[in-house]
């Protein structure tokens, strides 16, 4: 396991929670110190607004990777049908194609544990069942996070890779993938780069690298840690963006 993993212990020197759980300035060397609360954002697909926002609680952040924690009951910001039909219960073959909203709701399941590396094309998520029995890797293959001094930036890009902790895997949401590329959401330049970093991930996921061979699937959060609140300015512009 790499220093700072399962620990939960990051670099200092970044901004620091009081007691309220309120963030202080945005330091310039740009890391968040463990236990601050930032947003972790994506953009809608094919457009500018934000449509997915989870208020997280940094565990690392350092030059070489970003761990952040979604404590289960989390209050997010998810899309939505413009009628408030869920998006995943729309026909695939509409499913892209209708007017959407965004509403407020909690994060329902257990905890997720968000890993990312600076400019990489791909996130990694941990899943637990009850009990802290773990489930999966969940990879997300999406824009390279763009930091910003409230959290991070990106762009899903549909299709996921499933890891298990038997070391094998394989392709979630093709189907959403190739409905995407229908809609002119994904076009043909953006469909091939997403192949290619999802190839790229499947090389690390069977020569078992980082962060995969980490153990992280043994980190457990701070209990300490408040769970982080939705601000009312959850869909605030960046004054500065940052890979």
């Amino acid at each position: 396991m790499t220093e700072g993993g399962a620990t939960g212990h990051g670099e200092e020197g970044g901004p620091r929670q009081d007691r309220r759980g309120t963030t202080a300035a945005f330091g310039p060397d740009r890391h968040w110190a463990p236990g601050t609360q930032v947003l972790w954002r994506y953009r809608e697909n094919g457009g500018a607004r934000l449509h997915i926002v989870r208020p997280v609680t940094v565990v690392r952040d350092d030059p070489g990777l970003l761990a952040a924690w979604m404590a289960p009951g989390t209050e997010c910001v998810k899309p939505v049908l413009a009628d408030g039909t869920p998006v995943h219960q729309e026909p695939l073959r509409t499913r892209y194609t209708k007017p959407r909203t965004v509403q407020r709701d909690r994060w329902a399941g257990t905890g997720v544990l968000k890993l990312a590396r600076p400019g990489e094309p791909w996130s990694v998520w941990l899943f637990w069942d009850q009990g802290w029995r773990f489930k999966n890797w969940y990879v997300n293959l999406e824009e390279p996070l763009a930091r910003w001094a409230g959290g991070v930036d990106s762009e899903d890009h549909f299709l996921d890779i499933s890891v298990h902790p038997d070391r094998s895997w394989h392709w979630r949401d093709e189907d959403e993938f190739t409905q995407a590329q229908r809609d002119g959401l994904v076009d043909a330049a953006l469909a091939g780069r997403v192949r290619r970093a999802g190839r790229d991930a499947v090389a690390v996921i069977s020569r078992w690298g980082a962060p995969f061979s980490d153990g992280w699937q043994n980190w457990r959060p701070d209990p300490s840690w408040a769970v982080p609140s939705l601000p009312p300015d959850w869909d605030r512009t960046p004054t500065h963006l940052s890979s």
